[in-house]
């Protein structure tokens, strides 16, 4: 496969239409189903079936857009890297979070950081748990903060500070108005829980599980802060990590310490192979002092 096919397959499996695709390339509508057809005759396999005039991608297409995916992040990797020598000083860097560590903590410590480094530029994603792993090991990311910890040979995962849990209930619901949170009482509640993919998940339910009680799940969500949301709505009380408890609005929801609520350890993370740059380093230290003053002990 030539470049220029492999843009316009990718096209096409990205818009799902030869017609979207050539509006997508600046180019003509025929032009493109030709080279669709040279291409699957050359490969000798089907690529599309034509249903009701629709395209729909065979096994075969998804896996050659798999492989031909990888090699586009290798193509992103390699325009980092030139910018990074085009702009001399201008140094980048590449950062990754887990969802809460994302809501204020990373932010924020960005932003202190392009205070100092004003020339420089700063490429932020928040993922989930496997996919920073994904990345810092193939080089393709230079550090990461999260809240649960990550486990690779080649990753050098430090801990920089700790997250806790708070209840986060309604407005006016019977929990709000009683002062100290009554852990039995609030176990006995419709619960908001976590999915596997959100990484205090693990920890989290560990935690249920030491108490002995039965829950009663209302609804399951992937993220702290869109249990806080839930929770404002009505659907039910969450528990819910600190970083995205203070970084939810407080209309509609109530947030209540938790009894000798435990502690769970935030990350740094870099790949032992790719030291932290100058400007990483000093990142590190800025996430620190956020986090300290995020979470106060």
């Amino acid at each position: 496969m030539n470049l220029r096919q492999i843009e316009v397959f990718r096209a096409v499996m990205t818009t799902g239409s030869t017609t979207n695709a050539a509006r997508l390339l600046h180019v003509s509508q025929p032009g493109v189903s030709r080279l669709i057809r040279h291409l699957e005759t050359r490969l000798g396999v089907a690529l599309f079936e034509r249903r009701n005039g629709r395209l729909v991608a065979t096994p075969e297409a998804h896996t050659l857009q798999s492989a031909i995916d990888q090699v586009y992040r290798g193509v992103q990797h390699v325009q980092n890297v030139s910018a990074h020598l085009r702009f001399g000083d201008h140094a980048t860097l590449r950062v990754l979070s887990s969802a809460n560590t994302g809501l204020q903590l990373v932010p924020r410590a960005i932003a202190g950081l392009l205070a100092q480094f004003a020339q420089s530029k700063v490429f932020f994603e928040s993922l989930p748990t496997r996919e920073i792993v994904q990345l810092l090991v193939a080089e393709e990311a230079d550090v990461a903060i999260s809240s649960a910890p990550l486990d690779h040979p080649v990753l050098d995962v430090r801990e920089i500070g700790h997250w806790t849990l708070m209840c986060a209930v309604p407005q006016g619901h019977a929990l709000a108005g009683q002062g100290a949170l009554v852990l039995d009482q609030a176990l006995q509640q419709r619960l908001i829980v976590y999915s596997p993919e959100a990484p205090q998940s693990r920890v989290i339910d560990a935690w249920f599980e030491q108490s002995g009680l039965p829950r009663q799940v209302a609804v399951e969500v992937r993220s702290g802060y869109a249990a806080c949301a839930m929770a404002a709505g009505g659907a039910g009380i969450a528990f819910v990590d600190d970083l995205s408890a203070r970084a939810h609005r407080p209309e509609g929801l109530v947030l209540l310490d938790v009894p000798d609520a435990p502690r769970f350890a935030i990350y740094s993370v870099t790949n032992l192979n790719r030291p932290p740059s100058r400007l990483g380093q000093q990142f590190l230290r800025t996430v620190e002092q956020e986090l300290r003053l995020l979470t106060p002990t």
